[in-house]
């Protein structure tokens, strides 16, 4: 006679084994978080030595009847970050079913307690997964598109440039706008918001937290005039991303001390997007390189023909805008400038 609570029970263990494993090997191998990793499998052997004495759970396994494999899946997971929330979801369900029905099979008081404790974890859990899976794209970027429509140019010719760079690779993108209302701000950017749902592509806005986190983009960027990070953290929700301009060594020390998540170096070259600066030129890149811990980007005026030398200096990720913008084919320059970085790698 089969036991269909000892089924519910069989398949919640393995159902929450799996998903804990998901999400323990991205910890352990991509984020190298040894914390994390090892708190994830101390959750996943509890469940399964907790049921261990019942040996009645695999003896009343009937997995060629379970009615359940021959539901089609049909979600996609298109980014680490939907595989993470998927199975720390997977995982937190599976334990409240444990907890239930683990009291129909005596189990101890105690272990059901602990379940319910585990299943708490993973929720605190889930939410420094997702934020350090943020980081960890910023640590992995190479190619920052910093994004500024023309004086006249249409919203839609400049979201296709947008959309063309996404499926090109660019790993981040930044809306920079001066000469437009909040409104249009706005709405420009929830338009770019949907274009990098479902994408590796990050989304930051230029200047204005407030605009920033009405197009729910992942984050801001602040130039050295704008409000202090340590300020700008007080307004700001958790794991949400802030850039900061830096200009030169002193200003690079100082920022990689702020509590930014990211800076940028620069201007490398002359640029009409920041015409009042003096170049900072290769120097600042080559004491960046030496000297700067905290991921950053070379910016100002690069573009294919000397993003070499920005390479060569020991730049690791570089932001562009023109390249990009002016681009005839803007999925290829995306393409070709990020090749640039593994041709590095291979020499």
């Amino acid at each position: 006679m089969r036991n269909d609570l000892h089924r519910i029970i069989d398949a919640n263990i393995n159902r929450a084994s799996e998903a804990l494993r998901v999400i323990e090997e991205w910890a352990r191998f991509s984020k190298d978080s040894t914390r994390v990793s090892e708190k994830l499998k101390r959750i996943r052997h509890f469940i399964n030595t907790s049921f261990l004495e019942n040996s009645n759970l695999i003896l009343s396994r009937e997995s060629n009847l379970d009615i359940g494999k021959e539901i089609e899946n049909t979600s996609k997971k298109q980014t680490i970050r939907n595989i993470i929330r998927a199975n720390c979801k997977r995982a937190e369900e599976a334990l409240r079913v444990l907890s239930e029905y683990g009291q129909l099979l005596n189990v101890n008081e105690s272990d059901i307690k602990s379940l319910e404790v585990s299943r708490y974890e993973i929720y605190t859990l889930e939410k420094e997964l997702i934020i350090a899976e943020k980081t960890t794209r910023i640590e992995k970027s190479e190619l920052y598109f910093v994004a500024t429509p023309g004086k006249d140019q249409k919203d839609s010719d400049f979201l296709s440039i947008i959309e063309k760079s996404i499926e090109g690779g660019v790993d981040i993108i930044q809306l920079r706008v001066k000469d437009k209302s909040e409104k249009e701000i706005i709405n420009l950017g929830k338009e770019i918001k949907k274009l990098t749902t479902n994408t590796e592509t990050l989304f930051i806005v230029n200047d204005r937290i407030d605009l920033a986190l009405l197009c729910e983009a992942d984050g801001v960027h602040l130039g050295q005039d704008d409000l202090s990070i340590s300020e700008a953290r007080k307004i700001t929700p958790d794991g949400f991303i802030i850039g900061l301009s830096t200009h030169s060594p002193e200003q690079g020390n100082i920022g990689q001390n702020s509590g930014a998540d990211y800076l940028g170096v620069g201007p490398v070259f002359a640029t009409p997007t920041k015409p009042d600066y003096i170049p900072a030129g290769l120097e600042y890149v080559k004491y960046a390189n030496k000297n700067i811990t905290l991921p950053w980007f070379a910016i100002g005026g690069i573009d294919e023909s000397n993003i070499d030398k920005v390479i060569n200096a020991g730049a690791k990720r570089v932001a562009v805008v023109r390249a990009i913008l002016n681009a005839k084919d803007v999925k290829q320059v995306v393409k070709t400038l990020k090749g640039r970085f593994i041709c590095e790698q291979v020499r």
